[in-house]
């Protein structure tokens, strides 16, 4: 790795879920090209993430963060103006599936805890990183929404409701936050090979035909990787994407294209 050049050479970048899937893959990509990167998680795995960045000549830091608590957001915005002094970047990626529930039978407890990571924790971080990119000058904000953020999903409502509300909020906050120079946009994947997709998998009764089915309704024939996620968000935090903002860009192999 290399700090001195780069597409986001310079740039300081905060990703929360970072300790694995598409949080990790998106914190290496960005060290990659040339930026600082906090990592938080609430896993401690977090660390080794991290510690790997640094050992490939990257700079990281990392920080224990539950993104439904604002308290610790307060700490991680703390953290990192101490740090570095400035946040350029921030990728609120930090989400659950729920796996699959029933509508019918579906528990207000599971409903706002799905609520509360996928979409209060995208409120949240930019509730208290808006500020430090406004006193900045400004700066890119990518949020992880989903293709189940445009389009339903049986025994999904709760994750469809929390990443459609990702997407609305992500809009309203591109409007209100052009003047001050922040960009605002969301990046929609398709069903990516990641551990959070292997888990939802594997708690349906018919897990394999499942996944047979979900990968044949791509055009692509094959389920994404985490490298392709995390060069769409590359592109948001660079000035490649300056005109863009309250933007969709969809990575899913086609899937919404039928």
């Amino acid at each position: 790795m290399t700090q001195k050049q780069g597409r986001v050479a310079g740039k300081v970048a905060l990703v929360t879920g970072a300790a694995m899937g598409l949080g990790a893959e998106t914190a290496r990509r960005l060290a990659r090209e040339g930026a600082i990167v906090m990592l938080t998680d609430r896993d401690a795995a977090v660390e080794a993430v991290a510690l790997a960045i640094t050992a490939e000549g990257g700079q990281a830091a990392f920080m224990l963060h539950d993104v439904t608590d604002e308290a610790q957001w307060q700490d991680v915005v703390k953290d990192v103006m101490a740090r570095f002094g400035r946040l350029d970047v921030l990728v609120n990626n930090a989400g659950i599936s729920g796996g699959f529930l029933e509508l019918l039978t579906h528990s207000l407890e599971d409903w706002r805890k799905i609520l509360s990571i996928n979409l209060d924790g995208v409120f949240l971080g930019m509730r208290h990183c808006g500020p430090l990119m406004a006193v900045g000058g400004g700066g890119s904000i990518i949020n992880l929404s989903s293709i189940l953020g445009k389009v339903g999903l049986p025994n999904a409502a709760a994750y469809c409701a929390s990443k459609g509300g990702v997407l609305m909020l992500t809009k309203a906050a591109a409007l209100e936050w052009a003047p001050l120079g922040i960009r605002v946009n969301s990046v929609h994947p398709g069903f990516i090979e990641t551990q959070m997709v292997s888990n939802a998998l594997h708690e349906a009764e018919n897990a394999n035909e499942m996944r047979d089915m979900l990968i044949a309704a791509h055009p692509l024939a094959r389920f994404g990787v985490p490298r392709e996620i995390a060069d769409a968000v590359v592109f948001l935090a660079s000035d490649e994407s300056s005109f863009m903002t309250g933007a969709e860009m969809v990575v899913d192999g086609g899937y919404t294209a039928r």
